[in-house]
């Protein structure tokens, strides 16, 4: 199975994002956005600047 961005409305009553690994797994959970395709565009984007993310120690 893939990893797969979920948009849904929240019990806070907005709509998020989760990005769930292939083993069903949450590892990433957005801010709230009140228009659903706000929060869509926020995935949208974090999927595109992921593969330019570097990783470092702190």
């Amino acid at each position: 199975m893939l990893p797969v961005f979920e948009v849904y409305y929240s019990q806070g009553n907005d709509y998020r994002w989760r990005l769930k690994a292939g083993n069903g797994e949450i590892v990433a959970v957005s801010e709230g956005y009140t228009a659903k395709s706000s929060a869509k565009r926020s995935a949208e984007r974090v999927k595109e600047l992921a593969s330019l993310a570097y990783i470092t120690e702190i």
